[in-house]
């Protein structure tokens, strides 16, 4: 069973900077993809970024807005999402996710890990 594991999520003011950090214990696909999502309550669960085995970084435009860099290392099997200029509208459970090809569709991602939440104060 392939397990995920997200962690670095943690309260921040706005502005700050945050690095969120994913690892996966094994790469069940060989297309396979990680990549993040965010979810706050009442909301449906959000593509935020993804990145290929090879480094094509893929993002929501609509909020990122330069403002994320997701990034790889293939030999751990992790991904990364460092958040700078954070705003109050990032706050959200952000959940990794691992799927056979870039998707920005959760339903459409085959294995998730538990999320960490992250939490932007004024």
């Amino acid at each position: 069973q392939v397990q995920v594991e997200e962690s670095g999520g943690r309260l921040v003011r706005a502005g700050d900077s945050l690095r969120l950090s994913c690892v996966a214990s094994q790469r069940p696909f060989s297309g396979a993809t990680l990549g993040w999502f965010r979810q706050v309550p009442g909301k449906e669960r959000e593509f935020v970024a993804a990145i290929t085995w090879t480094g094509i970084a893929t993002y929501n435009t609509d909020f990122v807005k330069g403002r994320f860099t997701i990034s790889k290392d293939n030999v751990k099997i992790a991904v990364y999402l460092q958040m700078n200029s954070l705003e109050l509208e990032d706050t959200a459970v952000y959940y990794c996710g691992l799927s056979r090809g870039v998707t920005r569709k959760s339903i459409e991602v085959d294995y998730w890990g538990q999320g960490t939440q992250v939490t932007v104060s004024s």
